[in-house]
């Protein structure tokens, strides 16, 4: 990379963590460190919620996908919109009804205190794995474009670059996090959004021309490359399985859930979710189109081997980058990487250590004071921080990045969370029901997922079970399973007192509470860093002189957004 990309990337970071330590005012309790006080504004939430299904593995998994099979890629994260605004239609709202601090706290009411623990440690054991698996994959994507050409290939287990750059970039995401809490989250999932965004739509036409125009690329993509389906895995069926999925996972997974309760009412949870839900039904069209471009450009050879196309795919997305970018606009496109992974992973980080610290560690202590839980609450995140960044180091060992995502999130995601989801909605379904869905779907899952079942038999429905096994039980078992349990069970589960009793005081909180005035200074924050990354952008106009006008474009409309957000915030005051 050319200095000026470092600067703009380094520059990127230090702002990241000044975000943190300017928010890190408002953090004065648990409350403001775990849940923004309640006053998270619904756009910041939904904003929020978009951008932590984001990670480097949305371009190296998803971007792999893309310049491999083609439009199947935006089929798949077009499935997180539709789960997305099936959540916030159906359960979003229900979530803040009941006036819960974590979603731990209704695992424990609804399930007791065995499933609380059961749910803490698995879940937490799944998303670990994933978030380090994010930072490992922005470590690999920063170490490919600071090696040159070709960089991604000689990349291979763990040297010092690679160790220097998941440490670094751990160690942003836990200052921030630790400081500004879920405030500091929300407020950089903001910026992240728009300049992740931004900075696509920047790069899309730049590779356009470059390749001479979408009509020139389309006459040269490979057979099949626009097909909404590919090959015997990503069928139809796989597509339904995804969505259900992330249903689940965005209706019931504990990340998710603190965004609905971080908003002032149910019916700003359901417009954050609904935002979120819409912005994946075209957002995917935008930044999938890099890697899937790049197909064109950098064909796959014949006679490739397996390990070649795993290189290929790996880099898709930044080499199409990298490729057309001015200088100073990598470094910028690094840092938009960073920031999808940071808001995974900080979103994690603060979800987590709030269960650890409320559900966990509170009930062990006697007569313990606020100020001392939030101290504790920062000290759980620093250990959740260290554990990721030790298990990026690992994620060579463990098959991959691809491998690691993909599989482990079948195998989980529904067991875990359907009896979650179900027990908000239904009275019937008890402990019981979550222990036999986990019990019997996730060792049948690690069954077909190390071949300790054989499905290859040579026959048309056992290729098709080959390949469609870990939709079955990781998906369509759990819910039979869930449906039978709450048909089969007539009375009303003795937990659901509990909720009842949720309900009822949330609805006294909310006819007793008193709105004051609203506070806009995280989005002053929002606005002021869009008028500094505007004037960032504008300084590069000198070392680039042949794409001045495409970049002295791009520096207006990021002041611009900062402006309107600045008149925005005036125009509520007055």
């Amino acid at each position: 990379m050319h200095i000026a990309d470092w600067i703009i990337l380094i520059a990127y970071l230090a702002g990241t963590v000044a975000i943190g330590v300017v928010l890190g005012r408002k953090i004065r309790s648990t409350s403001d460190l775990f849940a923004a006080g309640g006053a998270s504004p619904w756009w910041a939430s939904g904003l929020s919620g978009f951008m932590t299904m984001f990670s480097a593995n949305t371009f190296v998994v998803w971007g792999g996908m893309a310049y491999q099979h083609g439009l199947v890629a935006i089929m798949v994260n077009l499935c997180y919109g539709v789960a997305a605004l099936l959540a916030g239609y159906t359960v979003a709202g229900k979530w803040k009804k009941l006036g819960i601090k974590t979603p731990a706290e209704f695992v424990e009411r609804r399930f007791g205190k065995g499933a609380l623990h059961f749910y803490t440690w698995s879940m937490m054991i799944y998303r670990l794995v994933g978030c380090a698996g994010a930072l490992y994959a922005i470590a690999i994507l920063t170490v490919a474009v600071t090696r040159g050409e070709n960089a991604a290939s000689a990349v291979q287990g763990m040297p010092p670059e690679l160790v220097t750059a998941i440490l670094i970039f751990g160690a942003v995401v836990v200052i921030y996090t630790v400081i500004g809490g879920l405030w500091a989250v929300l407020m950089t999932d903001v910026i992240q959004f728009i300049v992740l965004n931004l900075a696509v739509i920047f790069v899309i036409p730049l590779i356009l021309m470059d390749i001479g125009g979408l009509g020139q690329t389309i006459a040269n993509m490979p057979e099949g490359f626009l097909a909404l389906t590919s090959g015997s895995k990503y069928t139809w069926f796989f597509l339904f399985g995804w969505v259900a999925i992330h249903y689940f996972m965005i209706g019931a997974e504990f990340a998710f859930v603190q965004r609905y309760l971080c908003v002032p009412t149910p019916r700003d949870a359901r417009r954050g979710t609904v935002l979120f839900g819409g912005l994946y039904l075209f957002s995917p069209f935008l930044w999938l189109l890099p890697p899937l471009l790049w197909r064109v450009q950098s064909p796959i050879p014949e006679g490739a081997t397996e390990d070649m196309i795993r290189v290929l795919k790996e880099e898709a997305y930044i080499k199409s980058c990298t490729n057309v970018l001015p200088l100073g606009m990598v470094g910028l496109m690094m840092a938009a990487m960073f920031s999808a992974t940071a808001s995974t992973v900080s979103g994690q980080l603060n979800v987590f250590s709030s269960v650890l610290t409320q559900d966990i560690y509170r009930p062990l202590r006697k007569a313990m004071t606020d100020k001392h839980l939030l101290a504790a609450g920062r000290w759980f995140t620093l250990l959740l921080g260290a554990i990721i960044s030790g298990l990026a180091l690992c994620i060579p060992m463990m098959g991959g990045a691809e491998k690691v995502i993909i599989s482990v999130t079948e195998m989980m995601v529904v067991p875990l969370l359907a009896p979650i989801l179900f027990g908000l909605l239904s009275n019937r379904i008890n402990t019981g029901t979550l222990w036999t869905t986990a019990g019997i779907c996730i060792p049948l899952g690690l069954a077909f997922h190390f071949g300790w079942i054989a499905t290859d038999s040579g026959t048309p429905f056992g290729n098709w079970l080959k390949n469609q096994s870990m939709t079955l039980v990781g998906v369509v078992l759990p819910l039979v399973i869930v449906f039978i349990a709450h048909l089969r069970t007539r009375k009303v589960d003795r937990h659901w007192a509990n909720i009842e009793e949720l309900r009822v005081n949330e609805q006294t909180a909310i006819e007793t509470r008193i709105d004051g005035p609203a506070d806009h200074s995280p989005a002053r924050i929002v606005a002021w860093s869009m008028v500094v990354l505007g004037a960032a952008m504008a300084c590069l106009i000198p070392i680039n002189p042949e794409q001045r006008l495409i970049i002295l474009i791009f520096a207006i409309v990021l002041a611009a957004i900062g402006a309107v957000i600045l008149w925005g915030t005036k125009a509520e005051t007055h």
